[in-house]
C-alpha cells in the first residue's frame, strides 16, 4: 500500500504522525519522534519535496539520512524526536518506556506550534498516554505520510546514538548491529558483560551479567 494523507484528511484540523525506533535492541535508549505539516501543504510535500519518504525500514540508511535532513528541512513541517533510556526502560518495562517518549515527542510538537491542539495518528497498537486523542495505525508507517516521516526521524536519531554507544564503548560492535541481539553482540556480552548502557531487564542481558 502506498503512503497518503487518507488518513490526516480524515481526521482534520491538526494532525501529527508518531513512531518509534529501538524497542527491540539489547542496548541504548529508545526513541520516538513526532512530526506535523498543515494539511493544506502535506499535498503538495507528498507530490514533490516528500515523494521518497516511507516506512524506514524499506530505506538505506544513507536514503533515510537524505529524507530526515529534507524533513527537518521543510519549513512547515514542526518535529520532535525524544527518548527514554535505559535506565527508563529498566524502571518502567520497555513498553511504558516506549510510551512515555512518544509523549514526550508529542509535547515537544505542541510546545513548538504554541499550545494548538492535535490529533495524533500513532503506529502499531494504541497508546494510552498521549496527550492528545490518537488512533493507531497497524503499520502505520507503510500507510501514513505522517508516521512514515516520524519513522525516519526516530531511527536516523538511534542509529546516531548508536554511533555514540560505538565510540564509547568499541568492543561491543554498536555500529555495525545497533544493539539488536546478533551473534556478535552476544558473544561480546558473553565475552565482556553488559556495559552501562545495556537493558539490565531484557532477559538476555541480565543473564550474561548472572553469568560472568
Amino acid at each position: 500500500m502506498a503512503l497518503s494523507l487518507d488518513n490526516e484528511k480524515r481526521l482534520g484540523g491538526r494532525v501529527m504522525g508518531i513512531d518509534e525506533a529501538g524497542r527491540g535492541p539489547l542496548a541504548g535508549a529508545v526513541y520516538a519522534a513526532a512530526v506535523s505539516v498543515p494539511l493544506e501543504q502535506a499535498e503538495e510535500l507528498l507530490a514533490g519535496g516528500w515523494a521518497e519518504i516511507n516506512d524506514s525500514k524499506k530505506l538505506s540508511g544513507k536514503k533515510r539520512e537524505a529524507l530526515a535532513e529534507v524533513i527537518k528541512g521543510t519549513g512547515s513541517c514542526v518535529w520532535a524526536v525524544a527518548l527514554a533510556t535505559p535506565e527508563e526502560i529498566d524502571s518502567l518495562n520497555i513498553l511504558r518506556a516506549t510510551h512515555m517518549a512518544m509523549r514526550r515527542a508529542a509535547l515537544a510538537v505542541a510546545e513548538k506550534a504554541r499550545g494548538e491542539d492535535f490529533s495524533i495518528l500513532v503506529d502499531g497498537l494504541a497508546v494510552p498516554t498521549l496527550p492528545f486523542p490518537s488512533e493507531n495505525i497497524v503499520k502505520g508507517d507503510a500507510k501514513s505520510l505522517f508516521i512514515a516521516a516520524a519513522s525516519i526521524l526516530a531511527k536516523t536519531a538511534r542509529d546516531e546514538d548508536c554511533l555514540r554507544l560505538d565510540r564509547l564503548y568499541p568492543r561491543y560492535g554498536f555500529a555495525k548491529h545497533k544493539g539488536y541481539p546478533t551473534k556478535e553482540h552476544f558473544a561480546a556480552l558473553a565475552k565482556y558483560g553488559p556495559c552501562p548502557e545495556h537493558r539490565r531487564s531484557f532477559g538476555p542481558v541480565s543473564q550474561m551479567e548472572l553469568a560472568l
